[in-house]
């Protein structure tokens, strides 16, 4: 499963603030870096995408605020350390009592229902089942990490093999 999930975070984040603005504003060389998240445990939620997904832990800091867990794809912590892919960034907040209700994951996968099973081994929780996204063969399913972040999971329609 480590090679057929892709991450596709914060894209809809970026897709409307591209739509909002001249084709022109952004300046050249500018492409997303990361997708930040919060909670209480950010180690333990670093465990959890590290069991749910594949990623690996390819740095983190003691900050004033708390620790800052840093992810990416790869087989092991020396290949997600290159991938030049965006990464996961896991920040320590208070709580877990309120998470920002905007900010998730994006995640393009191949196999949403074993995504969500993995998910839920990891101990995450399907908020809703994978289902067909309007009149489309895409399906869609959301869950919630252990802190209660937002995790959307994407399933793009298969192709058919051609003889």
């Amino acid at each position: 499963m480590k090679s057929v999930i892709r991450l596709f975070a914060a894209t809809s984040v970026a897709l409307a603030l591209s739509s909002a603005l001249p084709a022109d504003a952004a300046p050249e060389g500018v492409t997303l870096n990361a997708a930040r998240i919060s909670a209480a445990d950010a180690a333990g939620v670093a465990k959890f995408y590290e069991a749910a997904f594949g990623l690996q832990e390819i740095r983190h800091f003691t900050l004033p605020s708390g620790l800052e867990v840093v992810l990416n794809f790869g087989a092991t912590p020396e290949a997600a350390k290159e991938n030049p892919t965006p990464q996961i960034v896991i920040s320590q907040r208070a709580n877990d009592s309120t998470p920002d209700p905007f900010a998730h994951l994006i995640f393009n996968v191949t196999d949403i229902n074993a995504t969500a099973a993995a998910i839920t081994a990891a101990g995450g929780k399907i908020q809703q089942k994978p289902r067909k996204f309007g009149m489309t063969s895409i399906l869609i399913a959301l869950a919630l990490d252990p802190a209660g972040n937002r995790i959307e999971m994407i399933q793009q329609p298969r192709k058919l093999k051609k003889n």
